[in-house]
């Protein structure tokens, strides 16, 4: 009970803070960066082997530039995150926008659902808010649930603030068969890390061989839906557009791990153009394929 108490505290604290206008989120973002940059040096090591591993092309000198690059980035987007709490409707229109959000509309005129896949790339959190303008259909936001239950509910609550719909990951292909008869947009992550027991596929992502989920490519298959990928650029700070790139209309067509390969593969293409955009933080290559099959 204490320890909930706690958390619930700290909840209070941060919808506090999201109160604050963006500008003065920045002048804490600046100081946030130094912290955990100089001081605490949050996961450097992480970083350093993943951006060695995914550009051995590049000098010592433009990873080390892309790295510092990346945490003056992290340090918005927490700042950001913790903004999604309180941030109006017009904010959220007026600092992210859909470049063609009419293909929504000409899909549902084909009568197809859609799958939006996004990475851990810009404030991917944002968009998904902002796509809630996009459509007054069924719209549901495929997340993976955090361990701690109180945060957990929190976050479910923030991303359901404008309507969207919250699914678990494990939950996905239950509820999307369940409204197969209606049109929806779901939006997954798709460079999710598998848990080691349920890897069935590895491809070739940013010069390695990287786990990937299926289920993508299985629930646009089992519902018929179209699939296309955020392409999420910065435009300036706090700002952002994303465009929908078709990646498939017919996904029952496609040979398998055709639509996999396609999402893993635009992804990587945004990453190369402005890396300092990713997740690079995250432990994405925890196992190898020889770790598999052994």
């Amino acid at each position: 009970m204490i320890k909930k108490g706690f958390l619930r505290l700290g909840i209070f604290f941060l919808y506090l803070i999201s109160l604050l206008p963006f500008w003065f989120l920045y002048i804490l973002s600046d100081i946030l960066f130094v912290i955990i940059y100089y001081l605490v040096r949050y996961r450097r090591d992480v970083v350093q082997q993943n951006l060695a591993n995914s550009f051995p092309e590049k000098t010592a000198k433009e990873r080390r530039d892309i790295e510092f690059k990346y945490y003056r980035y992290l340090a918005d987007l927490i700042v950001e995150t913790v903004k999604m709490i309180t941030v109006s409707e017009k904010q959220i229109q007026k600092r992210v926008v859909a470049t063609n959000s009419e293909l929504v509309h000409e899909y549902f005129a084909k009568g197809k659902s859609i799958i939006a896949v996004a990475g851990h790339y810009c404030n991917w959190e944002m968009a998904a808010l902002n796509f809630n303008f996009v459509t007054d259909k069924r719209f549901m936001i495929v997340y993976k649930p955090l361990s701690n239950f109180t945060f957990d509910e929190f976050f479910i609550q923030v991303r359901s603030r404008f309507g969207g719909q919250p699914v678990a990951m494990k939950q996905t292909m239950r509820k999307m068969v369940e409204y197969r008869n209606e049109l929806t947009v779901s939006v997954l992550v798709g460079d999710q890390t598998p848990v080691m027991h349920e890897v069935n596929y590895f491809t070739n992502f940013l010069n390695q061989p990287t786990a990937v989920f299926l289920g993508i490519e299985k629930i646009s298959k089992a519902i018929d839906a179209s699939v296309v990928f955020y392409d999420m650029k910065r435009v300036k700070r706090g700002y952002y557009t994303y465009t929908l790139v078709p990646l498939t209309e017919n996904p029952k067509q496609t040979a398998e791990h055709e639509i996999t390969d396609a999402h893993v593969q635009y992804l990587e293409g945004m990453i190369r153009r402005e890396p300092q955009y990713w997740l690079w933080s995250h432990r994405r290559w925890k196992f190898k394929p020889e770790d598999i099959h052994k």
